[in-house]
């Protein structure tokens, strides 16, 4: 499945509860889009998203739907690191080399 790493900016720090992360993979699913993985900097204010979604279209509506800023959306095509490889693998495949 296609990847997607997406870029939003904030004007205040970004905190996310527990509540918040749920509601992100909700949306997600709802648009046909599966978060992988977010990484926040360390000012809070950027964050970096990694889905596996069949199109940016469906990146799009994800964002839409949760009412989420997006300032880059960028195809992926492969992704590094042994813990986030494994984690952008769907489940029940074996990680791929």
């Amino acid at each position: 499945m296609p990847m997607f790493l997406v870029e939003r900016n904030y004007a205040d720090e970004l905190e996310l509860s527990d509540d918040d992360l749920a509601n992100i993979r909700e949306v997600g699913d709802m648009a046909g889009a599966r978060w992988v993985a977010s990484f926040l900097s360390a000012d809070k204010r950027k964050t970096y998203c990694l889905y596996e979604a069949p199109s940016e279209e469906a990146i799009r509506r994800s964002i839409k739907f949760g009412l989420t800023p997006a300032d880059a959306i960028i195809p992926v095509d492969q992704v590094y690191g042994a813990a986030l490889a494994a984690a952008a693998q769907p489940p029940g495949q074996p990680p791929a080399d």
